[in-house]
């Protein structure tokens, strides 16, 4: 097995278990988690004793989404934008593309693209403490991976992306489809265990086809083409500057998020 900086990656009887591992961070996602997933999905696809793979989040959270912190990484690069979107949509969407079944187990806060992660999964369980939400459009960024009015539909995705909320409770997030089911916090694992082995003990060839089907359904209805169109618009919002957008982040950058949202919303009240 290979050793991991930001993931842990075990084998336990049927499962595959992947667990986000930067909880100083609120396992947020960066460059190198990306790398270490794909690493791990390739090992579970491979071992022919894992029949199901489970996500889960180490510390206190699932995760905070992408990290938006590049280090020294000109982000003004000419291609930086669309090599960094790129990647990170291949990496929700393998999950959705698996071809073995997917079970993320969430708790307290799965934001961002990471919501966009554990949806993508064939199933979620969500911890009944766990909050949801897709904040991207507070700081002028746009939807990785456009996943949501698939799931629940275009009147709740326009108002859960265009409010940028982060504050989905998992009971209404379970409500609207978002997710499969609500336990307690103590139980997330346990639930998560006995849907990952019900599905193990039953034909493997039947499953992997059948969650070809259901896929292959959508993407008759245009998923895919939507997505790549929307990630194409993702790339359009990171690589295009504005007077508003130049500001905010010129806040953003100086003095953090909270002052630069409320620099925003005080421009708003100016009018």
């Amino acid at each position: 097995m290979t050793d991991f900086e930001t993931i842990l990656y075990e084998v336990e009887g049927p499962m595959g278990v992947i667990t986000l591992n930067r909880p100083d961070k609120l396992n947020a996602i960066n460059g190198l988690m990306v790398q270490e997933l794909n690493l791990a999905l390739d090992q579970a696809e491979e071992d022919d004793a894992v029949r199901v793979i489970l996500l889960q989040g180490a510390g206190r959270a699932f995760s905070s989404g992408f990290d938006l912190d590049y280090g020294d990484v000109d982000t003004s690069a000419p291609d930086f934008w669309r090599e960094e979107l790129t990647r990170d949509f291949n990496i929700i969407v393998r999950f959705w593309d698996s071809p073995k079944p997917t079970i993320a187990a969430v708790h307290k806060y799965c934001l961002g693209s990471a919501m966009e992660m554990a949806v993508a999964c064939d199933i979620t369980i969500s911890s009944d403490d766990c909050r949801f939400g897709a904040p991207e459009v507070q700081f002028g960024a746009g939807i990785v991976a456009l996943i949501l009015p698939w799931l629940v539909g275009p009147k709740k995705s326009k108002e859960l992306l265009l409010t940028g909320t982060d504050k989905v409770s998992a009971e209404e997030a379970k409500a609207i489809g978002l997710i499969n089911k609500v336990v307690s916090a103590d139980t997330l694992t346990k639930e998560a265990t006995a849907i990952a082995t019900q599905i193990a003990v039953n034909d493997q060839l039947a499953v992997k086809l059948t969650k070809q089907a259901i896929n292959r359904s959508l993407d008759i209805m245009g998923f895919r083409e939507a997505m790549q169109q929307a990630l194409e618009l993702d790339i359009e919002i990171e690589t295009t500057d504005t007077p508003e957008s130049e500001a905010f982040n010129q806040i953003l950058e100086a003095e953090g998020p909270k002052a630069a949202i409320a620099w925003r919303r005080a421009q708003i009240d100016k009018t």
